[in-house]
Parts: C-alpha cells; structure tokens; sequence
C-alpha cells in the first residue's frame, strides 16, 4: 500500500458536531426559501392571448334538451354576443321540434365552447318549451338577451293561436342569468 506525501488534514475527519452544522444550515436554507414563495397565481391571461377563440358557437351538434320524439329539434333562430363579459361570444337559440301541424313550443338556450374548445355546449336555458311560448324576436343588446314572446292567458287557449305578447330581458348577474320584463304584458 502506497502512502500520500500529503500529511492528513484535521478537516477531513468527520465529527458529530460537523454533522449538527451541516443539518443546521440545511434546515435554515429550507425554512428561508418557504418564506420566499411566489405571488399566487391568478387565471389572467396576458395579453395577446385569448381565453377562448373569438368566434361564437355553432349550433350544429349540440344535443339541446329538448325532447321531440321521432321528429327532430330544429334552430329557428339565433343571436350571438359576448354576455358574461368575457370578451368571447356566446350563441343564443331559438330551438322547437320540427313538427308537421301546429305551433310547437320554443325553447331559448345559450351557448358557450365546451372546455375542448371544439363542440358548443347549452350553460343555460333561458325558455324551457314546457312555458308553452313562442319566441317571435331575438336579440342581444348591451350584453343582455331581448326575447318577443307569443304566450297563452290560459291552458284553454289552442295552440294555434297564442293570446298573450310579452317581452323579455335576461342579464348576466351573479353566476346566473337574471329575467326582467321591461314592458308590460299585452294582449294580442
């Protein structure tokens, strides 16, 4: 065995005491950096890069609650506009079953992108067909949907002829979408 030309240094013998200031500057090293953490991060997009793409959702493809039974579901009107504020639009249909005779009742539903961007999905139904209306104007005004509805005074009314006019506004408040009429209900 070969012997180093070096003496032995005194540093190179590991102590207990040794061991105690290495975990100590360790653990001062960790508590430190928890103190320094980053801010919290937030679903601001920079600028430039939009949440979700500018154009409003198509209508084909989406699977409306609506039941039509053997006869299909049928868009009769729609409106797009950015209604939560969120700088991406949103569609607005007009959607009844497609039936042969009669007034079939509309349902009014929103659109926004599904969270793969590609497929439209309903977030709200503003009409539900039950209601028993007619939507006979659509629009979307200063961030809010404006409906012209055709309705019945009473369950006796036929179908064919709705007996009662009434307008509709729905804003986006709070999470949900909030109905007021801003003009009385008329007689037609």
């Amino acid at each position: 065995m070969q012997h180093s030309a070096v003496p032995e240094l005194a540093h190179t013998h590991t102590r207990p005491i040794h061991w105690v200031a290495t975990a100590t500057a360790v653990a001062g090293v960790v508590a430190f950096s928890s103190l320094l953490q980053p801010g919290p991060a937030t679903a601001a997009q920079t600028a430039g890069s939009p949440a979700r793409p500018a154009a409003a959702p198509a209508t084909t493809g989406v699977d409306f609650p609506i039941r039509c039974g053997p006869v299909t579901a049928l868009v009769v009107r729609k409106a797009t506009g950015d209604l939560d504020g969120d700088g991406a639009p949103e569609t607005v249909a007009v959607v009844h079953c497609d039936a042969p005779m009669g007034t079939p009742p509309d349902g009014v539903y929103v659109l926004t992108r599904g969270a793969d961007d590609a497929h439209a999905r309903v977030v709200a139904t503003l009409i539900d067909p039950k209601a028993r209306n007619t939507v006979t104007g659509l629009s979307i005004t200063d961030g809010a949907v404006v409906a012209t509805l055709l309705g019945y005074s009473t369950a006796d009314v036929p179908s064919c002829c709705p007996d009662v006019k009434d307008s509709a506004r729905w804003q986006w408040k709070d999470h949900k979408f909030i109905r007021s009429t801003p003009a009385g209900t008329r007689n037609v």
